[in-house]
């Protein structure tokens, strides 16, 4: 259940509701690639070969390794979120519900890479299983929209 600060916060947002499902399935595209920052930053101090790109993996400090292990991660769960999203648009079941479970998968996605890289990994694994359970939501909320359409 959303606390009532939490309720007051969503309907306060300067974007229509329909838009926080647009903003979140862009959003999310860009946190695949945060992590990718540290691993970008590992590649140039540890003498990355534009050559053999792949092979640097193993000279990548333990950090860098983590955060392409998170950024790999992000891709996985990306690719089960984004169509939940859409079916939410399809079913036309957008609502404050939906926005702030878009909005708790996008901070839950973020604290999972900061989790990861920084080797936290009880709470990594706890981030993981509030993004997992909000796919299911947005997923459960569209099909029992579509379902109950004449």
């Amino acid at each position: 259940m959303l606390s009532r600060s939490a309720l007051i916060l969503l309907m306060s947002l300067p974007i229509p509701p329909q838009q926080v499902l647009y903003w979140g399935i862009a959003i999310a595209a860009g946190l695949i690639y945060l992590p990718y920052l540290l691993v970008a930053y590992g590649r140039v101090t540890s003498g990355f070969d534009p050559n053999a790109p792949r092979a640097i993996f193993d000279k990548l400090p333990p950090y860098a390794q983590r955060a392409t292990w998170a950024h790999q991660n992000a891709f996985e769960s990306f690719t089960l979120f984004a169509p939940a999203v859409i079916l939410v648009v399809f079913a036309q079941a957008g609502s404050l519900y939906t926005n702030a479970v878009v909005i708790t998968y996008l901070l839950s996605r973020l604290a999972h890479s900061l989790f990861y890289i920084i080797k936290i990994f009880p709470l990594r694994g706890l981030a993981w299983i509030v993004s997992l359970g909000c796919i299911a939501s947005l997923y459960g909320t569209a099909i029992t929209k579509i379902s109950l359409m004449p």
